[in-house]
């Protein structure tokens, strides 16, 4: 078993969130490197302690990576904002990453260089060997198992994103035929998540030149061939990248395959450098997706 430190605002939801995920044995609530010894919250609170609340992961590294793990950690931070997360701000909400074996500084370096670049501006995440943990007191630990309504500053739906990416890693398999595995993705996300209209457009070429063509979906019908750069579908294939729209009547160009449809998301599948299909969701309401959506259906999207 191996372990790692993840500092990510208030540690309730951060340890919530990692004692989901599969391969991780255990998790603690504590406090990291700080300049006193065996604080408690309320010092801690103070910020003059230099302490970060933290949460200490034990994980088997033949179930998960700590690549993977850190991944994860980028899923459930503002990687961009300093002491701050959520409502919660203080430097005692600080986001960081603290290790034991200096061998593994350079993977965290590699997984911190990639999300500096999707992000497109330096990280304000530590990356540091772990000076100090103090267990936090027993009142903080599992909080959300104790209080099931109490405060997270995580959207609760992450925990629902984390549980279907995970079904979906495991259900897929080393499944070969892509539309098989678009298919189950669709499904599992549909039973899970619940949205007016989710699947796969892919890219596929004919006397026509390249289109993207329906492919698996639930839902009402919709629309079979769409044009390059034609709607959202084909705007987010041009482009390249993901694209959230809170009001489907206000993109320019939007294909109205229903008039139930009010906000949509469209995420490229990328392989070797070339869209190869979209993934395309719809809601009845308007604003209905954001940030914690993007990063989770790209995660899932990638399964395809």
């Amino acid at each position: 078993m191996k372990e790692i430190y993840f500092a990510g605002g208030c540690f309730w939801g951060v340890q919530h969130f990692f004692s989901g995920v599969e391969g991780v044995s255990e998790t603690l609530c504590g406090y990291a490197n700080g300049n006193i010894e065996s604080p408690s919250y309320e010092q801690v609170y103070t910020d003059t302690t230099g302490f970060a609340e933290t949460v200490k992961v034990t994980y088997n590294p033949e179930r998960i990576s700590l690549e993977a793990l850190t991944d994860l950690f980028f899923c459930i931070i503002d990687p961009l904002s300093l002491n701050k997360q959520g409502h919660d701000e203080g430097t005692r909400y600080r986001t960081g990453v603290y290790y034991t074996d200096a061998a593994e500084s350079s993977v965290l370096e590699a997984v911190f260089a990639r999300e500096a670049a999707r992000a497109g501006a330096p990280l304000a995440v530590e990356l540091e060997p772990l000076r100090n943990f103090y267990r936090a007191e027993e009142r903080h630990q599992d909080y959300l198992v104790a209080n099931p309504g109490g405060y997270c500053h995580l959207p609760l739906k992450t925990f629902v994103y984390l549980k279907a990416w995970q079904d979906i890693r495991n259900l897929l398999g080393d499944e070969p035929d892509s539309v098989a595995r678009m298919a189950e993705i669709v499904s599992l996300l549909q039973e899970r998540l619940r949205f007016f209209w989710v699947g796969f457009y892919r890219v596929l070429g004919g006397d026509r030149g390249e289109e993207l063509v329906l492919g698996p979906f639930a839902g009402p019908a919709a629309c079979i061939r769409i044009g390059y750069g034609r709607g959202v579908c084909g705007t987010a294939w041009k482009e390249g990248r993901t694209i959230v729209v809170p009001d489907v009547e206000e993109f320019p160009g939007h294909i109205a395959c229903s008039a139930l449809s009010k906000s949509e998301i469209v995420v490229p599948v990328i392989k070797e450098g070339c869209v190869t299909a979209v993934l395309d969701i719809d809601s009845k309401d308007i604003s209905y997706f954001d940030e914690v959506d993007s990063l989770w259906l790209q995660k899932i999207a990638a399964f395809s």
